[in-house]
């Protein structure tokens, strides 16, 4: 998959930091059950490469996406690891090369109007504003529409139900990424039922 298909997957794009790889297929299971088809499980913890390579070989009608990739050797290892595409919080040149190397999605975040441009102009067009709320959120992606009008964003951080319309209105937003679906208690408690229901409510929030 390229960057342009990850972000058509679905609307909203679960970040998980799961902390224990036994959560991982249940999970996915109930996000599956939920209508959600593709998951960013990061590199924040230990168990973040042992659950994308669990549910890799597990559950394939699940798209499975590493978070947190901060440099070449995370991203490699997630790549060794079945992951379909990557998430970066920033963009580098070293990271756009481990993409081109092997030739896996890679989704850069971006923050100011430099990074787009630096974006642009190393031939991606899908990015992920990271964090979305506090660099401006819905006025910074409005503003980036008359300049970058070929730009698209997958805005990441402080994403809930009650702001996710305005941010999946904007002609520039693909999707949106965030963890209210998948709330850390609720993994913790193996409430896989709950997660459900979360992610049934929240695209039956999505009025596009």
């Amino acid at each position: 998959m390229n960057a342009y298909e990850v972000m058509q997957i679905s609307p909203i794009v679960p970040v998980i930091a799961l902390e224990n790889v036994d959560y991982a297929l249940p999970l996915a299971y109930a996000l599956l059950e939920g209508g959600i088809h593709v998951m960013e499980v990061t590199l924040r913890t230990k168990e973040g490469l042992k659950s994308i390579e669990s549910i890799a070989k597990n559950i394939p009608q699940m798209h499975i996406g590493a978070g947190t990739v901060v440099n070449a050797d995370s991203f490699k290892r997630a790549v060794d690891c079945g992951a379909e595409f990557i998430f970066s919080p920033g963009i580098s040149k070293e990271l756009i090369q481990s993409s081109l190397d092997t030739k896996i999605a890679l989704i850069p975040g971006v923050a100011t109007a430099s990074e787009v441009m630096f974006a642009f102009n190393n031939g991606f067009e899908q990015c992920k504003l990271f964090p979305a709320t506090a660099v401006g959120g819905v006025e910074t992606l409005k503003a980036y529409q008359g300049p970058f009008a070929s730009m698209h964003f997958c805005p990441t951080g402080g994403i809930d139900l009650e702001n996710l319309n305005e941010f999946l209105s904007l002609s520039n937003v693909s999707c949106v990424g965030g963890s209210f679906i998948v709330p850390k208690d609720a993994i913790e408690n193996r409430d896989f039922k709950h997660i459900t229901a979360l992610c049934k409510e929240a695209l039956e929030v999505i009025k596009i």
